[in-house]
């Protein structure tokens, strides 16, 4: 919850530190998802299914990971008044990052669909479940405002 006192966090006082809490979160639903339907996606589908399912968990999960990067670089500026940070990094070197990974994703995308000849409906599950675990954070975050 909220990193100043022990209750929930409202719209007022949601914090960097509840940020990053709510996508590590998000990542961790992520981890699970992927743990229980890759085994389960291979024992019904096959595992060329089950790996488009951890491919497209791995770029949704890395797109989670890499939007927690621009955005605490972005607070850390904006904290910092507009000059450039010392701790978080700047943010040109988190672009590179983004667009680098973003290279990967689609080099990822391209090479699964071409080689594996799996469902490519366990790739498109792999992408949502970045949206599904941050929806389901929000629905948690939501939860603790109104409760």
């Amino acid at each position: 919850m909220n990193s100043t006192n022990d209750s929930p966090p409202d719209l007022d006082t949601f914090s960097d530190a509840d940020f990053k809490r709510s996508i590590r979160s998000a990542l961790r639903l992520v981890l699970i998802a992927l743990a229980i339907g890759v085994p389960l996606l291979w024992w019904k589908l096959g595992w060329q299914s089950a790996a488009l399912l951890a491919v497209g968990g791995l770029i949704s999960g890395t797109g989670l990971f890499e939007w927690l990067h621009l955005m605490s670089a972005l607070m850390a500026r904006m904290d910092a008044g507009g000059r450039p940070p010392t701790r978080e990094g700047s943010i040109a070197r988190v672009l590179v990052g983004f667009f680098l990974r973003l290279a990967v994703a689609v080099a990822l995308l391209y090479g699964s669909l071409k080689f594996l000849h799996g469902s490519v409906y366990a790739l498109i599950a792999g992408l949502a479940l970045g949206v599904a675990s941050l929806l389901i954070e929000g629905l948690r975050l939501l939860k603790s405002w109104t409760g």
